[in-house]
């Protein structure tokens, strides 16, 4: 999808997305493809990471927005890769995202409006339902999808959460800081 589009249709959800100052994610089927392997006793189950959705998760936070993942799966390597880029909230090991979510909220003083979440699967709903930005990947089931605000053409661990970065940072008018030469 050329950036063009992307802020086209950012325009359509600027009511929507510009209150975002949290944005929640999903990790299996969000910021991954979805699939697991085991690598051995000592780090148990890990995933695969696209380096542009990680590098998405730094651009809001450098933005000033709060970033959390809540997954109901659990691993050294998730933990890890969300700890090496300095996510905020790291909610990991329950299906049941209600909780987390709550107390989000509560720490950071913020309304459903201010929150984007990004999941894909049934223990999803209640979030995505709550959330002022609810968004999903195409691989999500149909009751998903009719219920999210938006549907990445990206694919999940491949660009998915980074496409909706870039529509909420073209709603917010945001730029990533990159530095030039002078």
């Amino acid at each position: 999808m050329s950036e063009l589009n992307l802020r086209k249709i950012a325009e359509d959800f600027k009511e929507k997305l510009t209150p975002i100052k949290i944005a929640l994610f999903d990790c299996d089927g969000i910021l991954t493809d979805g699939r697991v392997y085991y690598q051995g006793e000592e780090v148990g189950f890990n995933r695969f990471f696209f380096v542009q959705d990680g590098y998405g998760l730094k651009m809001l936070m450098n933005a000033g927005i709060k970033v959390g993942v809540i997954s109901g799966g659990s691993s050294t390597g998730l933990y890890n890769r969300m700890d090496q880029l300095g996510i905020h909230y790291k909610c990991f090991g329950n299906e049941d995202k209600r909780e987390a979510y709550l107390d989000i909220l509560k720490r950071e003083n913020a309304e459903d409006r201010e929150i984007l979440y990004m999941g894909d699967e049934f223990f999803d709903l209640p979030l995505l339902k709550r959330a002022g930005f609810a968004a999903t990947v195409k691989h999500a089931s149909h009751e998903i999808q009719e219920t999210v605000d938006y549907v990445c053409h990206r694919d999940a661990g491949k660009g998915a959460a980074r496409e909706v970065i870039d529509l909420m940072r073209y709603a917010q008018g945001w730029s990533p800081n990159v530095p030039d030469f002078e």
